[in-house]
């Protein structure tokens, strides 16, 4: 596995759990507060911490400190790993289909 794989993984995994997924949807209009974050979902402001705690850990999201509140913002460069591992699988999906139907022409 390349190091290019095992970051897509990172971030397939991060990405694979819904609440992960809909915390990421939450910060695409901008960086938001853990609490804030917390009372747009279903769960607590603990368990908001530990799925950030994830994303964070697979570069797709990053945090800053702005006095006693912790700003969560996507990071967009860790989600280019996911870019390129779908536009590989993607391009090899369609040359394996234009080959097969080569194949049969």
């Amino acid at each position: 596995m390349t190091a290019a794989s095992a970051r897509a993984d990172a971030v397939l995994d991060a990405l694979g759990d819904p609440m992960r997924r809909r915390i990421a949807e939450a910060l695409r209009d901008g960086p938001r507060p853990v609490g804030l974050l917390a009372e747009r979902l279903p769960i607590g402001r603990p368990a908001v911490s530990k799925h950030l705690a994830v994303l964070e850990g697979a570069g797709v999201v990053t945090h800053t400190a702005v006095g006693t509140r912790n700003l969560y913002a996507l990071a967009p460069e860790g989600l280019a790993p996911l870019q390129v591992w779908l536009t590989e699988t993607w391009d090899a999906a369609l040359a394996a289909f234009a080959a097969h139907l080569e194949e049969e022409s």
